[in-house]
């Protein structure tokens, strides 16, 4: 009879202390919003946990990989190029490239096309095809280019088991870096590229700190904030030369009918929304 009233009596603290460990758990799960008095962080003007720190707006994510979230810039849906401007010697009207089957084409006898809006620091995706037909070969296999701030080049090719010079293969910083794999899908299948650039900054005409690209290719790093040399120039060096804190997104038509879809771009601002 001891021994049961003993383990009668243990079990009656176990679940007492069961009951006020639930009561503790359930209040250490409504975190305090913040502290006021805690150290401040280096190289910051907030503390650590700083109630006064400004939260984040809210954005909704696409619904799958590769959909624009809530507060993107749509530069193509699928339907028309009112985003965009065909720019050649005529000077800029409305681009002519060919739109269907929720897709753009380069137009054989029209020129580039860019923006109407103008952009700085982006985050940049842009979903294209190189032609199924394989005809020519090097530059000459579905060659465009995503022109940042229509001056600084990522390279569009159909770089699958298609030799060409490094630095203008497909997801290279066109004359300057090539990239670091070759993630190339067969000529005729959709691609992407996810771009996050940083637009250089001017004091008048003194460059202070040059432009920087990171640049994934099908999921695949290519470029990690690899800093940009200068502007895209073919068999030279490109150099800086002074221009707007944000200027037109650009595609390159370079005579070979390279596919676009599913374009848009979210600028990006400071962690604090100052």
């Amino acid at each position: 009879m001891k021994r049961f009233l003993y383990l009668m009596m243990t079990m009656a603290v176990v679940c007492a202390f069961a009951q006020q460990q639930r009561q503790v758990d359930r209040k250490s799960r409504t975190s305090p919003l913040g502290y006021d008095d805690t150290p401040v962080l280096p190289g910051q003007k907030w503390k650590v946990h700083d109630i006064a720190r400004p939260r984040p707006a809210m954005v909704t994510p696409g619904a799958k990989p590769g959909d624009p979230p809530s507060d993107a810039v749509v530069l193509f849906d699928g339907k028309d190029l009112s985003q965009w401007l065909e720019g050649g010697r005529g000077g800029a009207r409305e681009a002519r490239w060919k739109v269907e089957n929720g897709y753009f084409e380069c137009a054989s006898g029209t020129g580039s096309v860019f923006t109407k809006e103008k952009f700085g620091d982006v985050q940049l995706h842009i979903e294209w095809a190189a032609p199924p037909e394989i005809e020519g070969s090097g530059q000459w296999r579905g060659n465009s280019g995503v022109l940042l701030m229509n001056r600084y080049e990522i390279q569009v090719l159909d770089s699958w088991e298609n030799p060409t010079y490094a630095d203008g293969q497909a997801g290279s910083i066109y004359g300057q870096y090539p990239p670091l794999k070759n993630a190339s899908r067969k000529p005729g299948e959709w691609q992407s590229y996810d771009i996050i650039f940083e637009a250089p900054k001017w004091e008048g005409e003194k460059l202070v700190k040059p432009a920087f690209a990171t640049v994934f290719h099908n999921g695949v790093l290519m470029h990690h904030r690899k800093e940009i040399i200068g502007r895209m120039a073919h068999k030279v060096v490109g150099t800086y030369a002074p221009h707007g804190p944000e200027e037109p997104l650009g595609l390159q038509n370079h005579d070979t009918f390279v596919r676009y879809r599913n374009i848009w771009v979210r600028r990006l601002g400071t962690y604090d929304q100052e």
